[in-house]
């Protein structure tokens, strides 16, 4: 999973971007849809992190139905001190230190990933080892670039009330809402500890359940069509009214299918 974005502002994840690779000492390979750009320290691993990539854009590409709009970059971090020096350089936050946990982030233009050989090294939580979650955290961070393309904002720098959106899309279309994630879903509504509130779903630790299930709902309840027609919206008010209901309402269904599941 991309815990990348803390729980206090969704934008320290989507602000514009100012990285200028070919001042980095970068190398660069050309692939179909995308530039993979990567230090001399992966060299050795260009080919398996293209094959976790290219399984990423199928998954992407059989859930939306449709291809990227734009060719976009992606870029593997030898570790978190390159990380960090190009966050700090695209959110303006000289000083920005990330979390342990944080290792990915994805807009329109870019996915940004400390070397996945590396995290044992670099990360608090994420292990290589397990390849099932490494795919399916790039998955989900290539459903951000795919979201951020077709956004009205396209960095996401701009929205109001859709960070469970945005979160929730990535989390259930890359195959994060496994079983036991829903079970945790359930459990808490059992336990009646669950949000009342939209704003309340992209927080806590059960924030990629939440935040997943009600997009899963949507996607099971209103169809695919209509949940694909939520992506260009930045605003919740639209969310809501492209869907016909209004907060109350959508809480209510979503919680009478996780209860049902």
């Amino acid at each position: 999973m991309a815990r990348i974005i803390s729980n206090l502002a969704m934008l320290l994840l989507f602000g514009a971007f100012t990285f200028q690779p070919e001042s980095a000492g970068w190398l660069r390979e050309q692939k179909s849809g995308y530039a993979f750009y990567y230090t001399a320290a992966d060299k050795p691993r260009v080919s398996e992190y293209n094959k976790l990539i290219e399984s990423g854009f199928k998954s992407v590409r059989e859930f939306f139905g449709k291809p990227y709009k734009t060719e976009f970059s992606i870029f593997t971090h030898p570790n978190r001190h390159s990380l960090d020096s190009t966050w700090q350089k695209d959110w303006g936050m000289p000083d920005f230190k990330s979390e342990c946990w944080m290792v990915a982030s994805g807009v329109a233009t870019k996915l940004d990933l400390i070397s996945p050989a590396a995290w044992d090294k670099e990360s608090c939580e994420h292990k290589y080892s397990n390849k099932e979650e490494t795919q399916k955290l790039i998955t989900h961070e290539l459903v951000h670039v795919y979201h951020g393309q077709h956004n009205q904002s396209p960095d996401f720098s701009d929205i109001t009330g859709i960070d469970w959106l945005a979160e929730g899309l990535a989390t259930y279309a890359s195959g994060q809402c496994d079983a036991a994630r829903m079970a945790r879903v359930k459990e808490a509504l059992i336990a009646n500890t669950t949000p009342n509130k939209l704003d309340d779903f992209w927080k806590g630790q059960l924030r990629y359940g939440f935040s997943g299930s009600m997009v899963m709902f949507v996607d099971q309840h209103y169809g695919r069509e209509k949940l694909l027609a939520l992506l260009p919206y930045n605003r919740v008010d639209d969310v809501l009214k492209s869907l016909g209901t209004n907060e109350a309402e959508l809480l209510k269904g979503w919680k009478q299918f996780m209860l049902e599941k």
